[in-house]
């Protein structure tokens, strides 16, 4: 019989279309092999360091993308803070504050998870020179972080602005709002600047893999 469960089990994440079915799938899993509380907690805190690692590498390919731009418009003669003004749709962000809100998204998500202060950035960006440096601004914050500091993220209560008063739990707000957002800013990025002609590729995007060897 045993046997014949595992035959039909259904791998993790399979299916997985949407927040609630991610906790259901987390529930699932916890249920069939119940994890202590201090290594589930452990388990927890190392999902919220490593997703941060993940948006400082992303940073950090935002970062080469803006030096290419630079020897764009250089190769072709042109001034390139152009490309902070442009935008692929009318109702959409420029590409400056493409770049600004995928960076305000990566410092805050951080802050609010962890409690730590985030640094402030006024939005006066006005070449690509000082968006690289806004982008290297926020990678040298995340690089303070350790997976301690997330050990309370997913209970913190997490609210903003816009929000009018309504508030979201750690762990939600963190899938279903800083993730997406952090990569639909990132992305609109790049889409920026590939279809206004800067040489980049999907290499370019996913930067190093961790290849090894058979």
């Amino acid at each position: 019989m045993a046997a014949s469960r595992l035959a039909h089990a259904r791998p993790f994440g399979q299916h997985i279309a949407t927040p609630e079915q991610f906790r259901a799938e987390i529930g699932l899993q916890h249920a069939r092999h119940p994890p202590t509380s201090r290594a589930r907690a452990r388990k927890m805190r190392r999902m919220y360091f490593q997703t941060f690692g993940k948006f400082k590498k992303m940073l950090g390919q935002l970062d080469k993308w803006l030096e290419a731009a630079e020897a764009h418009a250089k190769a072709k003669s042109f001034d390139g803070n152009v490309f902070l003004g442009l935008r692929l749709a009318p109702d959409q962000f420029a590409f400056a504050r493409q770049v600004q809100t995928a960076c305000d998204t990566a410092k805050l998500a951080a802050s609010r998870l962890s409690g730590k202060d985030a640094p402030s950035h006024p939005d006066t960006e006005q070449t690509l020179e000082e968006l690289r440096t806004r982008v290297r601004a926020v990678v040298a914050y995340l690089d303070g972080f350790t997976a301690k500091d997330f050990e309370s993220a997913a209970t913190r209560v997490v609210t903003q602005p816009r929000w009018e008063g309504k508030t979201m739990s750690g762990a939600d707000y963190f899938i279903e709002h800083a993730l997406p957002n952090f990569f639909f800013h990132v992305t609109h990025s790049y889409a920026i600047l590939r279809h206004n002609g800067v040489g980049l590729g999907k290499r370019d995007y996913l930067g190093t893999l961790s290849l090894r060897a058979p």
